[in-house]
């Protein structure tokens, strides 16, 4: 009987960390029309669209988007992680509460479209 419950408790400690870490982080996809764009995180060149983005950061962290193709006119927004919740990090949040500071995370996809500069 005691190693049935040892075993149980160490299963429920390894499902709970597994919980907790994928809990951690959150991906959002960047694209743009027309896609190609240069693409800038907190003012910091990342890459073109489409944009794959992964952080760890907590809830109501605010990221700042900048959007440059040559011919269009450059487009700014933030986004905050405060999109949607997030279910494994309510889970970890029972078990323990630190994971609550994760418990939103962006939305799948941020679409943005251009405009083209006026001549």
């Amino acid at each position: 009987m005691k190693k049935l419950l040892k075993t149980i408790k160490s299963l429920s400690v390894i499902f709970t960390v597994v919980v907790l870490f994928s809990a951690c982080s959150s991906t959002t996809v960047i694209q743009s029309e027309p896609t190609g764009a240069s693409l800038y995180l907190n003012e910091q060149p990342v890459g073109k669209t489409p944009y794959t983005m992964k952080d760890t950061k907590i809830v109501g962290t605010k990221t700042t988007i900048k959007l440059k193709k040559e011919g269009y006119e450059t487009f700014n927004i933030t986004i905050q992680k405060n999109e949607q919740v997030d279910v494994g990090a309510v889970v970890g949040g029972i078990f323990f509460t630190f994971p609550f500071i994760w418990i939103m995370e962006y939305n799948p996809v941020h679409k943005y479209e251009l405009t083209p500069l006026k001549n």
